[in-house]
């Protein structure tokens, strides 16, 4: 008995050291000008995961932007107070998806290649 609770104690340790490992890392800064949340997420490597905005309220705010692990530009879009609006761009392989949004749902998408390259639309 004293070995099982010796191994569990043990495995709960591992368990929550992994845990705090993987933990996302993330850097936030309070701008005072615009009165939002700055927020910067991190891959494991260092380079930038997604950038966007929260209100002081905690919600998804503002232009927000995706990266994959090479860095290129993957997703870009708005949200209003934690929903998503206007137009997001999706970009994977040789195309990129605009996806229209009114009212935090799906209204349109539409698909095209992207010959040249990804396109900043901020």
């Amino acid at each position: 008995m004293y070995i099982m609770k010796k191994t569990i104690i043990l495995f709960s340790i591992l368990l929550m050291a992994s845990w705090s490992y993987s933990q996302e890392k993330v850097k936030q800064v309070f701008n005072k000008e615009t009165n939002l949340i700055e927020a910067t997420y991190y891959y494991d490597d260092g380079s930038i995961r997604q950038e966007g905005t929260f209100n002081v309220e905690g919600k998804l705010h503002g232009q927000w932007t995706s990266y994959n692990e090479s860095g290129e530009k993957v997703a870009v879009g708005t949200y209003d107070n934690g929903k998503r609006t206007g137009t997001w761009y999706f970009w994977a392989d040789n195309t990129v998806k605009e996806v229209e949004f009114s009212d935090n749902q799906i209204a349109s998408v539409t698909e095209a290649k992207n010959t040249s390259g990804i396109v900043d639309h901020e």
